[in-house]
Formats: C-alpha cells, sequence, structure tokens
C-alpha cells in the first residue's frame, strides 16, 4: 500500500513553484538583455498578428494562402506610404515654422513666462540663463564640461551605429512582418501542440479570449488615434493656430495613453497660442478650447463605444501603468509588449476568478434540503432559518 506524506507532497509543489519562478525569471532577464535585437521582431509580430485575420478571411473566399498575405501586405504598405505622402510635408512644413517662431518662443520664455514665475516663487531664474553668467559657470567647472564633452562625443560617435541599427531594423520589420502573415497559423499550431493534452480547451479558450480582445483593442485604439489626431489638428488649423497641425497630430499619438493625449495637446497649444498673440487672445484661447472639447466628446460618446469598447477589459489606469512600465523595465520593447502583456493577464486573472466563485472555497459547506427526490442548495442567508 502506497502512502502519500502530506510534507512531501507541499515541499514538491514548493519546489515547481520555484522551478517556475525560476524559468520565468530567466526569461525576463534575457529579455532585457537581447532588447534592441528583439524589438523588430516584435513589432513585426504585432503587425503579422494584427493582419492574420484579413488573411484568413480572404483564404476563406478562395485565395490562396500566399497570395491572400500579399494582398494584405500590399495594402499595408500602400496604407503606410499614403500616410507618408500626405504627413510628410505638412509636417515638414509645421517644423519650417516652428523654428522660425523659435526666437518669439525665446522672447516670451525670457521676457514674460519666467518674470512671472519669479515674482510668484521669488526665485531669481532669468539671472541664470545670462550669457556672461553661464561662461563664468563654465569657466569655473571645465573640469566637468571636459567630462560632459568626452561624453557628449563619445555618443556622437556612436550615434552612427545607432543610426545604421535603426536603418537595419526599418528594412527588417517589413520582410519579418511578411513572414509571420504568412507562417502565423503554424506557428500557432505548433505552439498548441506543445500544450499539454488535458489542458488545450481551456489553453484554446484563454488564448482565443486574448486575441480578440486585444486585436479589437489595438485596431480600435489606432483609428481612435488617427480621429482625435485628425479632429485637433483640423480643428486648431481652422481656428488660427499656426502650429496646430503639428499639436494635434501629437496629441492624436499620445491619447494611446488615456487623457494624457488631450493634457499635452492643450499646454502646447496655449503656450503656442499666447506665443503667436503675443498676449492673451482670448478668442483664439476659447477656440481652442471649443476644439478640444469636441474632440474629447466625440472620442467618449463616438469614436472609443465604437471602435473600441471594452475590448481589453482594463482600467486607463492600468493602461497607464502598463505601459510606462514596460517601458521603464525594458524600454521601447517593454512599451510594446506591455498591452499584450496586461491582455493577457487580465484574461487570465478573469479566469481565476471564475475558478474562484465556481469552487468550495468561495460557495463554502451549503445546507442541502430533500424536495421530490432534488436537493435544494439554499443560500448562505436562509441557514440559520433551515438549520432552526
Amino acid at each position: 500500500m502506497i502512502t502519500h506524506d502530506p510534507a512531501n507532497a507541499d515541499i514538491a509543489r514548493f519546489l515547481k513553484r520555484l522551478q517556475w519562478g525560476l524559468i520565468f525569471f530567466a526569461a525576463g532577464w534575457v529579455i532585457w538583455l537581447l532588447g534592441p535585437v528583439l524589438t523588430p521582431f516584435v513589432l513585426a509580430a504585432l503587425l503579422g498578428w494584427l493582419g492574420d485575420p484579413m488573411v484568413d478571411r480572404l483564404e476563406r473566399r478562395g485565395r490562396s494562402r500566399a497570395v491572400a498575405v500579399t494582398l494584405v501586405f500590399l495594402l499595408m504598405s500602400l496604407l503606410v506610404a499614403l500616410v507618408l505622402i500626405i504627413l510628410v510635408p505638412m509636417i515638414e512644413r509645421q517644423i519650417v515654422t516652428l523654428i522660425d517662431s523659435l526666437p518669439e518662443y525665446r522672447d516670451w520664455l525670457i521676457g514674460t513666462a519666467l518674470p512671472w514665475v519669479e515674482q510668484r516663487t521669488g526665485y531669481e531664474v532669468v539671472s541664470w540663463l545670462d550669457t556672461e553668467r553661464l561662461i563664468e559657470l563654465i569657466r569655473g567647472h571645465w573640469q566637468q564640461a571636459g567630462g560632459v564633452a568626452a561624453t557628449v562625443l563619445a555618443y556622437v560617435s556612436r550615434s552612427g551605429f545607432a543610426i545604421l541599427a535603426l536603418i537595419i531594423n526599418l528594412v527588417l520589420v517589413p520582410i519579418l512582418a511578411f513572414y509571420f502573415m504568412r507562417d502565423w497559423d503554424l506557428l500557432v499550431e505548433r505552439c498548441a501542440s506543445l500544450v499539454p493534452r488535458d489542458h488545450i480547451a481551456t489553453a484554446t479558450r484563454l488564448a482565443r479570449e486574448t486575441s480578440e480582445s486585444l486585436g479589437g483593442f489595438l485596431r480600435g485604439q489606432f483609428l481612435v488615434m488617427l480621429g482625435q489626431g485628425a479632429i485637433y489638428a483640423v480643428g486648431m488649423s481652422l481656428v488660427g493656430l499656426r502650429l496646430g497641425l503639428l499639436i494635434g497630430m501629437i496629441a492624436g499619438l499620445i491619447s494611446f495613453i488615456p487623457y494624457l493625449g488631450a493634457t499635452v495637446g492643450i499646454a502646447l497649444a496655449l503656450i503656442a497660442a499666447i506665443v503667436q498673440a503675443q498676449g492673451f487672445d482670448w478668442q483664439l484661447l476659447i477656440l481652442i478650447g471649443v476644439v478640444f472639447t469636441v474632440g474629447q466628446l466625440v472620442e467618449s460618446y463616438v469614436l472609443t463605444p465604437r471602435l473600441v469598447g471594452d475590448r481589453i477589459g482594463l482600467h486607463p489606469v492600468a493602461v497607464i501603468f502598463a505601459v510606462l512600465a514596460g517601458g521603464q523595465l525594458f524600454g521601447f520593447l517593454g512599451m510594446l509588449l506591455a498591452l499584450p502583456v496586461a491582455a493577457v493577464g487580465n484574461v487570465l486573472l478573469r479566469y481565476a476568478h471564475e475558478r474562484y466563485t465556481h469552487s468550495r472555497l468561495y460557495e463554502g459547506d451549503r445546507p442541502a434540503i430533500e424536495l421530490g427526490g432534488r436537493a435544494l442548495v439554499l443560500p448562505p442567508e436562509h441557514r440559520d432559518e433551515a438549520g432552526g
């Protein structure tokens, strides 16, 4: 007769959990080390995953996998080319306008903003920007300045390799995205083959829920970003803000993080309006406020409910934390992985909550009474009455 020692079972369970913990720690450490190398692969995998549903739809209509992937890849490339053709000249003109306006921003900063800060705080700020004072400061700390200069020169010497790496990544991403789209179903089948057969149904369900929620969220959020950016850019250009197009696009891109896009956009637009008018042009400021109010209303009641909804199931605070934490831990790669990891974690938490609410720990030992041969389980509030 074989007996099981509870103490040995607990030790074995602890060692197994420790083993999995070490595996996850080692995987995170490897990802942190290989972050710059993995970035184009992760970005290409995300593009391939986002394009796979359209490829599958074309396959169901009779196209071969190769033809479907080629059509989707050409469509995505055409959209990127159109965006670049339309936006690059507009952004270039806005940057030229910004450069031409830099003296106005400098005069406003030194002549208006900093004196206002000095009056309110009592600290001398403008004197620190005096040219002679800066020269004397450099002479007094020339050794530290030399160290900084050496650091800057070293960075500049390495920047050539950084630019080369950026060019290589830009070339690699579309190539890798094409292969990911072509072999996505094969990759999914191979991953599924590694799952223990007893858990294949649960793993398939969780993977499907994660893919549907995250895929819908990313596609919808991308359209929301475009919509908000277009509303802000067109609106502020129409009300007469010279840098309205550039500020609107920046606000639209940052709107990926909830509430941050509108906040940054309003701050930049107010500064640009004050400098442009050389003071408070209340009509322009009110019109800018109207543009952002309309943009927020359209985003809250039209764009987000129709395009995004609650597909990822994460609170905006959780989204902000996930993006910032991913960037802090793994840089740009972490920001790319933040929402997928958060979506997987959210699906796992929902599954754990479902298992918990159906467990004996949650339901407890409920008393039951026999009615016509069937057991009726009483809720907790009626247990005392039944027991009495």
